[in-house]
């Protein structure tokens, strides 16, 4: 029995780690993810849910059988409420609930479990890791020489020839001829914001990437295998 636990629990580490490695990569190319990758992981879960049970059970873990419609209805209110903007995120979160509701513990044993439930995790780790980006920036700017507050926590300077082919919003409008901070970086139309730049003689502007939610979950993915709760360690830790 416990040799199935542990293939069962490498299977589910390997299908969802390879799924999101690959809608990473599609989604850094065309910034979409095929449906396809959820209903294999989905399909999957289910598959080795129903081994799990024929073989050795639940155990104490059953409960958190209770949190997979839990998890896959908040992520659609969170989807709903804009909270999650993309809907490759969404669905990728809700397939996660299916195919890894437990914490491991006989390949895996992470040292910062909680009792949240595991896809949670996967989704405050994929938060948290989020959440460094802006130091990546920061010293990634300082590198450069780039100094401007707070524009090098959010963001790098571009050419604008460059920023029309790329995965950019621009960080900056121009209010009055003045070159201003945008703080919001949806816009309705990003063209127009380069050829008003280009009409006022700019070719250098501040841009924020368009960094796919999927490559922090991917992270996050990977993370509570490994290590488990980290928001959960580090409340510990200042607490």
């Amino acid at each position: 029995m416990l040799y199935i636990a542990s293939i069962l629990e490498l299977l589910r580490f390997l299908i969802g780690g390879g799924i999101l490695i690959y809608a990473s990569y599609t989604d850094i190319k065309t910034r979409r993810a095929p449906n396809t990758l959820w209903i294999i992981m989905i399909s999957s879960g289910l598959v080795i849910l129903i081994l799990q049970y024929l073989t050795y059970g639940f155990g104490l873990q059953t409960v958190y059988l209770v949190f997979i419609p839990i998890m896959i209805g908040l992520m659609y209110m969170f989807f709903q409420l804009r909270i999650i903007f993309g809907g490759a995120d969404t669905k990728a979160l809700m397939s996660i609930a299916i195919l890894t509701p437990f914490w491991p513990d006989h390949i895996f044993n992470p040292p910062w479990i909680s009792p949240l439930p595991f896809s949670w995790v996967v989704f405050s780790n994929s938060i948290v890791l989020f959440l460094a980006i802006p130091i990546s920036l920061l010293i990634y700017n300082f590198y450069r020489g780039d100094r401007i507050f707070p524009h090098c926590l959010l963001g790098y300077r571009m050419d604008i020839e460059k920023a029309k082919n790329s995965f950019v919003w621009p960080l900056e409008k121009i209010v009055d001829g003045k070159r201003k901070l945008r703080y919001t970086s949806h816009i309705a139309d990003p063209a127009e914001n380069w050829e008003l730049f280009e009409r006022h003689g700019i070719k250098k502007i501040w841009v924020t990437p368009k960094i796919p939610f999927m490559i922090p979950l991917l992270l996050g993915f990977i993370s509570t295998f490994l290590i488990g709760d980290i928001l959960f360690f580090l409340t510990h830790l200042f607490l």
